[in-house]
């Protein structure tokens, strides 16, 4: 059991030594530089009454939701997570789950809004469509993704943070912490 126990975290290490970031360019950006990019990003957007739309399916989902009610709470952006199960059902069943983030980021999305996309495989239709979207609509968009670098999500955003690991738990743990620690400094930048 200790060497399970060892090997997850070592994992759970690497993973976050392995993260690469690129911009809407694709150039390389130094990773702790991209996160302190995003919470200017975030601060500055905010403050003219921009809000942070939070998307991902599964455990992603759970993560997208858990941060909006932290960056509206604890950082007291406006923010929201589109996955609300009536929203979810009703648009799944109404128009196919592809659209499920589609159509609210349509109706909800502004040129002044963020949109973070999280993905664990970066090939995700609805989380795609989603971005699209945001894009169309002229968006900031941050993306989180993992598993092969190639993945279509990992390209799409101003900033796209990619866990280069086949393991969900790792790279959501990354993508958790990513999340979080942008909020953390966000708050920390405010006292």
């Amino acid at each position: 059991m200790r060497k399970d126990i060892e090997s997850y975290y070592k994992n759970i290490f690497k993973s976050l030594d392995s993260v690469k970031v690129k911009d809407k360019s694709g150039q390389d950006i130094e990773f702790y530089s991209a996160i302190e990019q995003c919470c200017h990003l975030i601060l500055k957007q905010t403050s003219i009454r921009g809000k942070l739309m939070f998307i991902g399916n599964g455990a992603s989902a759970a993560i997208a939701g858990h941060m909006a009610a932290d960056f509206l709470k604890n950082g007291e952006m406006a923010a929201m997570a589109f996955n609300e199960a009536s929203l979810l059902t009703c648009l799944s069943n109404d128009l196919g789950y592809k659209f499920v983030f589609e159509k609210p980021i349509e109706m909800f999305g502004h040129v002044i809004d963020i949109l973070i996309a999280i993905s664990s495989s970066g090939r995700s239709e609805n989380i795609l469509r989603g971005v699209d979207a945001a894009l169309k609509k002229g968006c900031h968009v941050i993306t989180l993704s993992g598993f092969d670098e190639t993945n279509p999500l990992s390209t799409l955003g101003d900033y796209n943070f990619h866990v280069p690991i086949h393991s969900y738990g790792a790279v959501e743990v990354v993508h958790h912490s990513i999340c979080h620690c942008i909020i953390d400094v966000i708050m920390k930048s405010k006292m």
